[in-house]
């Protein structure tokens, strides 16, 4: 929505979104709050080890109370990122980084005059991290000049249920087109788990390389949206050409890099997270696989960050669902149990299944593109 407005010259009209975007945000992360505060019942209900569930619940209190600011957090990025300043994302998420770890360690084990909360000093320090992030990048955002003329703080506007309904319509789908993509991750470790713990951790780390590599496209991405958005606001056929050409060519070059580094390093990266001779054996295995989902996976996060910038996402939701599910889990649950194949043909149910997702997003972005530049030609 901002890079829309934002092409479209429209800037006077940012400040009044984004104050609707900021009721959404605190109003969601209050039932996130709300929520999580409930979750000991679930963690006895999935039959968590006994031992292990007070802990986990008292991390889960102490953490809910940081659920408003990551939520906030997540409204003032979209405003920077929106308008192609994206630097502050950067420098807040790294000052979390750093914050953390010192400031669990203390709350976690205590220290003269400091009491010793055990797990939930680790949930109220990542609270206290999150409000850290989010109160410094408000801060940021009234005091930095290159956003004084959207009046972003001018006045506070009433919830308004049509604006606030129209940032629903789109965000929703975005929302699940994600926990499409996580949920077959995480249903496809848990089958992995049911294998034995020599599959579990070649998959455990043949996943971490995989996210790591990840971050590039997923990053081309969320610049992408920012760019077509800007693109179509302004009615730019030029730039909308460019902005997805650069971005296709620029995630084949990096995805390209990637696949040949697990593939070349396979046995180096085994090598650095076990000495297992079994694990190392099959991570090396799996690492192989992980390069052949380089461009699937590369593609497809790219083609929906494309769409998301036309604002197109109740489409992409379907595609991603039919694709992850009805294609990736049903064709890796198939080969890897009950063809006997194991870790490698779940994650052959992983490539097929981003697969499908890159080529259908793709065709869609192509199809609809070509509207858009239709439309700004006339």
């Amino acid at each position: 929505f901002v890079s829309q407005l934002n092409g479209a010259g429209r800037r006077h009209d940012i400040g009044r979104l984004f104050r609707q975007a900021v009721w959404l945000g605190l109003g969601m992360g209050l039932l996130l709050l709300l929520a999580v505060r409930q979750a000991g019942w679930l963690l006895r209900t999935v039959g968590i080890a006994p031992e292990v569930v007070p802990g986990a619940e008292a991390f889960l209190l102490a953490v809910s109370w940081g659920a408003p600011a990551l939520a906030l957090f997540f409204v003032l990025r979209g405003l920077s990122d929106g308008l192609a300043w994206t630097i502050p994302t950067m420098v807040f998420g790294f000052a979390g980084l750093l914050a953390l770890p010192p400031l669990g360690w203390l709350l976690m084990f205590g220290a003269p005059g400091v009491p010793e909360f055990g797990a939930a000093g680790l949930g109220y320090a990542t609270a206290l991290v999150l409000w850290g992030q989010a109160l410094g990048f408000l801060l940021y955002l009234v005091r930095s000049p290159r956003f004084a003329d959207l009046d972003l703080f001018e006045r506070l506007d009433a919830p308004d249920l049509r604006q606030i309904g129209e940032l629903l319509r789109v965000g929703l789908p975005m929302g699940v087109s994600v926990f499409m993509e996580g949920s077959l991750f995480v249903a496809t470790g848990l089958l992995i788990g049911s294998l034995g713990a020599v599959e579990v951790a070649a998959h455990q780390i043949t996943l971490i390389m995989a996210s790591a590599t990840f971050m590039i496209p997923f990053g081309v991405a969320q610049a992408t949206t920012v760019r077509v958005g800007h693109a179509v606001g302004a009615r730019d056929r030029s730039g909308l050409r460019w902005a997805a050409g650069s971005a296709y060519v620029l995630v084949l070059g990096t995805q390209t890099v990637a696949a040949l580094a697990l593939v070349a390093g396979s046995g180096l990266i085994a090598a650095a997270f076990t000495d297992d001779p079994a694990i190392a054996a099959l991570t090396a295995t799996l690492m192989l696989f992980a390069a052949a989902f380089q461009y699937a996976d590369g593609i497809q996060a790219l083609s929906a960050g494309a769409l998301r910038g036309l604002k197109d996402t109740r489409v992409p939701m379907f595609i991603t669902a039919f694709s992850y599910w009805a294609v990736g889990m049903s064709l890796g649950w198939w080969l890897g149990l009950e063809r006997g194949m194991g870790p490698q043909g779940l994650w052959i149910g992983l490539i097929a299944g981003l697969s499908t997702a890159a080529v259908l997003l793709t065709l869609r972005f192509r199809r609809l593109a070509s509207r858009r530049l239709d439309a700004a030609q006339a």
